[in-house]
């Protein structure tokens, strides 16, 4: 299907993010600091460090793989230079990738990957090789932590606060102030990683969210029952300028789009299907199956953080790249304190401020209402 002629508005924003990103670091002014290029926080060190952290560690090769082979298997990474080492039985590799945020993109899409029937291990160079079953330790830079594991998304993570223990208590197990509250599928690195391959075909919106901060103003879209975490809208002009485009294009299109096939329809593929805003009536908007039983599907609607089930012959196909040009809107948060315990704060804006980033789930932002 040929690719169909788009509004003014996102034409526009398709050629600015050409250059660069539409959700660049001077539009989170004024209640976000800009920390480097990129958004990202960049750390000054001196030159004899920096090799190592543009390196990553790649463990458990096969004895019989190559130096061209790793470099294929880091191909959407731009490797630099590749150094292969077997000792004895063992084989695996150090690749530089020239940033430290390639590297944390690198362990993200390929730690726990299978790669002729071997299980990879992925991490930054500059940490011992010793291996963690579940979580990887969080690189620096680009504050993502799970890994997107070949095996799903199959895993709890936890987020628990931990009561400091006094000078000369005798050593033992801290226990946790509060309750434990797992981490929904649907806001863990490893689901955002999978969906931003597929959707948009690159990670680095996950690599703007750190240099959110300050006070802020949230458009709450949806909420986890019972839980302190929820999905919400980061208020800006930019916000406010992708929105009215990407709506604007999603409506025009929609009579224009062919519904997909039944045999298309499978975990993974990325669709038009209209999402219902509640008092405010239906609206068709971008959306990625997560699974499908028979006639049904539940697809996660992206610019909502909702997912639905949804009959298979609604979704409407959605292939153009230039209508995933536009950054997913919304992003998941965390209260600091309390929860949101009501539905009727969906659609409505809160006030406070950034107070910090969740530790093992570090995209997912702490957020403290004013009251």
């Amino acid at each position: 299907m040929g690719a169909l002629p788009l509004p003014k508005e996102l034409e526009e924003i398709r050629l600015e993010r050409n250059c660069s990103m539409s959700w660049s670091s001077s539009d989170f002014r004024p209640s976000a600091k800009v920390f480097g290029e990129n958004g990202v926080l960049e750390e000054q060190k001196s030159p004899k460090f920096k090799k190592r952290e543009t390196e990553v560690y790649v463990g458990n090769l096969p004895l019989d793989i190559s130096e061209e082979e790793i470099r294929c298997l880091l191909k959407d990474f731009s490797p630099l230079h590749v150094h292969r080492v077997q000792n004895g039985c063992k084989c695996f590799a150090f690749v530089d990738l020239g940033s430290m945020q390639k590297v944390a993109l690198a362990i993200q899409a390929l730690n726990g990957k299978l790669f002729h029937k071997r299980k990879l291990y992925v991490n930054s160079s500059n940490r011992s090789p010793k291996r963690t079953p579940d979580v990887t330790k969080r690189p620096q830079e680009l504050l993502i932590s799970e890994k997107a594991s070949a095996q799903g998304f199959a895993g709890t993570t936890a987020c628990p606060q931990l009561t400091p223990k006094a000078s000369g208590e005798p050593c033992e197990t801290e226990k946790p102030k509060t309750s434990f509250f797992a981490v929904p599928m649907e806001m863990r690195g490893s689901f955002l990683v999978l969906l931003l391959r597929e959707c948009f075909r690159d990670l680095g919106w996950l690599a703007t969210i750190p240099s959110i901060s300050g006070e802020v103003g949230l458009l709450v879209t949806s909420t986890v029952p019972q839980t302190p975490f929820f999905w919400a809208m980061h208020i800006t002009e930019t916000l406010h300028r992708n929105m009215l485009a990407l709506f604007s294009a999603l409506a025009e299109a929609e009579e224009q789009q062919p519904y997909l096939h039944d045999s298309a329809v499978r975990r993974g593929t990325r669709g038009l299907a209209e999402y219902h805003l509640g008092s405010y009536g239906p609206a068709w908007n971008r959306c990625w199956v997560l699974d499908r039983v028979d006639s049904w599907v539940v697809v996660m609607f992206v610019d909502f953080g909702r997912s639905a089930t949804i009959p298979v012959q609604s979704l409407r196909t959605l292939d153009s790249d230039d209508f995933w040009t536009i950054p997913p809107l919304t992003q998941p948060f965390m209260l600091e304190k309390g929860i949101l315990s009501s539905n009727q704060v969906i659609h409505c804006i809160l006030k406070g401020k950034i107070t910090g980033a969740l530790n093992l789930e570090s995209h997912i932002l702490k957020f403290e209402e004013f009251k």
